[in-house]
């Protein structure tokens, strides 16, 4: 979505719901493969405290609910042109923690994959988090997707999805249950009577699974929240049915806004079906804003960042073993469906693309095409003519860009929440900091003004509604 309001009168209207959940999720070498590559964008993981301290700094200001930080267990050659970012990162607990001490309002989600991590060690640290941040802590959990993993932790193979998920709701069991540790009043401090604790009021996990065991109690005081917020995300009906019944918020990654739609819809009558209130269950969108003074400033930096991306041009990287086999000339007209003999697969990348080849092409390119167009304002032909070079970076390096100022960033936002599609949105940026910074004093201020952004709580589970911590389910025997 580009350019001035698609959302008409209700721009300047008075919104008929309470604001949207808006969190960062924090990605320091940027969430667009050549996202480093930008001018001035950090490209140094050495220099990550930098970046975190100023991204936590904007973020806060700016009024967001939280800031959010993924994770990937392994590490190769073939990610640093498919995904950068996660070649080299920070440990997404340790981040949270070191964000800790120098924030004071805004919410630190960090992710712990339930495959291999400790669920005492995981009980523990959350706690502490939360104890450390008065309520500000939340935990994403995941069960992983890299098969390079199992080899980091000892494991000749990667769990299966049933094996994984067996695991997972039975982590989520065993943390609730540790946090559920201590009563709220078990702590009584009498000086006086030389009596610290109840006794009675705190207590064991005394969880066994099949996958998962824990005796407990935790040694952490109780969580200002009682229970830390879940996060979860999945595409698979395991993965929906552990979001509905166990997660505060369920990240989804819908192409567009009608499986948005879709996708809330089934993830709340799960939620219901579970016996959960539905409203509790907060389904959160990914969004990559382009954002910049003007509809045409936004569109020139996406432009960029297309001409950026690496692609097989006859250059270096073309021979690497790593590099992603999409990103040619003739792996785009194959899917624009254009003849293997047609002479046109003999173009430099950097021509102009021929209207009457672009007549021809079948639908993904035409999408393509036209994504183009829009994100960047180029034609076909004339003086900013598309390249074959943008559609091959195009194609091969999807994203689901907004692009423009201020307003037009907000009217996605509004019309994904009018449409029922979202209850909020992690924000990515495309490079790291001027990105997010534009994001935050450009956008922002207009998010607020239609009364989009601006939570009010206490702790991360007050700001993000979702309700009374649920009760950790009977152990199994």
């Amino acid at each position: 979505m580009t350019g001035a309001s698609a959302h008409g009168g209700s721009a300047a209207g008075t919104p008929t719901t309470e604001p949207l959940i808006v969190g960062a999720m924090v990605r320091t070498l940027g969430a667009y493969p050549s996202g480093w590559r930008h001018p001035g964008a950090h490209s140094d993981p050495q220099a990550d405290a930098a970046i975190l301290r100023r991204v936590a700094r904007l973020g806060e200001e700016a009024g967001l609910d939280y800031l959010f930080f993924g994770d990937w267990l392994a590490t190769g050659p073939d990610l640093e042109f498919r995904d950068p970012y996660l070649l080299a990162r920070i440990d997404p607990m340790s981040a949270v923690l070191y964000l800790a001490g120098i924030t004071e309002r805004i919410g630190l989600i960090a992710t712990v994959n339930t495959t291999y991590a400790d669920p005492y060690a995981t009980a523990r640290a959350a706690a502490s988090l939360d104890v450390l941040t008065g309520g500000r802590a939340g935990i994403n959990l995941v069960t992983g997707a890299e098969p390079r993993a199992a080899a980091n932790h000892g494991r000749d193979v990667h769990a299966d999805n049933a094996d994984r998920y067996d695991r997972a709701e039975e982590f989520v069991r065993a943390l609730r249950l540790l946090w559920e540790s201590w009563d709220d009043d078990a702590w009584i401090a009498d000086a006086s009577a030389g009596v610290l604790i109840d006794p009675d009021g705190l207590r064991p996990a005394a969880f066994a699974g099949e996958h998962v065991r824990v005796e407990g109690p935790l040694n952490v005081a109780r969580p200002p929240q009682g229970h830390l917020p879940i996060v979860h995300a999945g595409t698979s009906s395991r993965s929906r049915a552990l979001a509905a019944t166990e997660a505060d918020l369920a990240l989804i990654a819908a192409p567009d806004l009608a499986s948005a739609v879709e996708a809330r819809a089934v993830l709340r009558d799960l939620a219901e079906a579970s016996g959960r209130d539905p409203g509790a269950l907060k389904v959160i969108v990914p969004v990559l804003p382009m954002a910049a003074e003007t509809d045409a400033a936004a569109r020139e930096i996406v432009d960029r960042l297309l001409l950026l991306v690496p692609i097989d041009d006859g250059g270096p990287h073309g021979g690497r073993t790593a590099f992603p086999v999409n990103r040619s000339l003739g792996a785009f007209l194959d899917a624009a469906e254009i003849a293997a003999d047609d002479p046109v697969r003999r173009a430099s990348v950097d021509d102009g693309v021929p209207a009457g080849v672009a007549a021809r092409f079948a639908e993904p390119a035409e999408r393509t095409l036209r994504l183009v167009r829009e994100r960047t304002g180029r034609t076909l032909g004339g003086e900013r003519a598309v390249t074959w070079r943008h559609l091959i970076a195009a194609h091969a390096v999807p994203a689901a860009f907004v692009v423009g100022a201020g307003g037009a960033i907000a009217d996605h936002f509004e019309h994904w929440r009018d449409a029922g599609a979202a209850d909020g949105f992690n924000v990515l940026s495309a490079f790291q900091p001027a990105q997010f910074e534009a994001f935050t004093q450009l956008a922002v201020p207009e998010l607020r003004r239609r009364g989009l952004v601006g939570r009010d709580g206490a702790t991360l589970r007050d700001r993000l509604g979702v309700g009374a911590p649920r009760r950790a389910r009977v152990p199994v025997g």
